[in-house]
């Protein structure tokens, strides 16, 4: 609980700085327009930061009322009473209607904050650590069954609520691998790139170049190399002779011989290099 209390305060921080942006006095009438585009920006970020702190709070206050739901059944169950037993099922059932509340309150926090430009690392990393409370409590009923079964406190509304736990925290798990491996599917789309380099003739016959015009027509993708544009950063060329020949900025990159003089092309800045096309083509000889 510390976590989301400590996430709470930063992202607290962060509307608070972003409504710091906003100036003290008007801007003369030539740069309104941006004034008020800037305006429109910062209270759409603070409407999104107010949406998902609104969620993360009451999953916060359910955490807590479930907790105290729990701490009411272990005094009602070493305690003395005629209607223990029914005490007992009016609370195991709070906690499960709260629990149910819970992850539908996640499930709704991942659908805010894939539809917001807040930046959400941070409120991914806690919605696994929620996922995970969640585990947690799946545990501590399993392990209140047992301590009632010992006292010869069975209650049938507890077997169903573990059992449909154990269900539904197994889908939110499967729901967490299927979404970070789409992410991770799609950030390794994001920085693949390919590259070729051969003699002219070399690159022609693969309809490469084409007199002066490099891939204007369908050129064999094949004969390219597959590269992870954040890992590969150096591409040796084997050659003493060699030109870049797609369009590249020169201030992110460098061509130079090494101590067999051949040349090396070194990537200094990947983002900058393959911004203007994920496909590289070198002419040696």
């Amino acid at each position: 609980m510390k976590k989301l209390f400590f996430l709470s305060s930063v992202i607290m921080l962060i509307a608070v700085s972003s409504c710091n942006l906003r100036k003290p006095h008007p801007e003369p009438v030539a740069g309104q327009s941006e004034t008020d585009s800037l305006e429109r920006i910062i209270e759409l970020k603070d409407n999104e930061i107010n949406d998902l702190m609104g969620t993360l709070n009451e999953i916060q206050e359910g955490f807590r009322v479930i907790s105290e739901a729990e701490n009411r059944v272990t005094i009602i169950k070493d305690g003395e009473g005629t209607n223990k037993k029914e005490q007992i099922r009016e609370n195991i059932q709070f906690i499960s209607t709260a629990m149910q509340r819970n992850r539908e309150l996640i499930s709704k926090l991942r659908q805010q904050l894939r539809e917001s430009t807040v930046n959400g690392e941070q409120f991914k990393k806690t919605i696994d650590t929620m996922v995970k409370q969640l585990a947690d409590k799946d545990q501590q009923l399993t392990q209140l069954r047992a301590e009632l079964d010992a006292k010869d406190i069975h209650i049938t509304e507890l077997d169903e609520t573990i059992n449909t736990l154990n269900t539904q925290i197994s889908s939110l798990n499967d729901e967490n691998e299927e979404k970070q491996n789409t992410i991770s599917q799609q950030d390794k789309q994001l920085h693949t790139a390919w590259y070729v380099f051969g003699t002219k003739k070399e690159l022609r016959e693969q309809r490469i170049l084409e007199g002066s015009d490099v891939l204007r027509s369908d050129f064999n993708k094949s004969y390219f190399t597959k590269i992870d544009t954040r890992v590969d950063k150096e591409i040796k060329l084997y050659s003493k002779d060699a030109r870049v020949l797609t369009t590249h900025p020169s201030e992110s990159y460098t061509l130079q011989k090494d101590a067999n003089k051949q040349y090396v092309l070194r990537i200094t800045n990947p983002d900058i290099f393959w911004s203007t096309s994920k496909y590289l083509v070198i002419q040696v000889k």
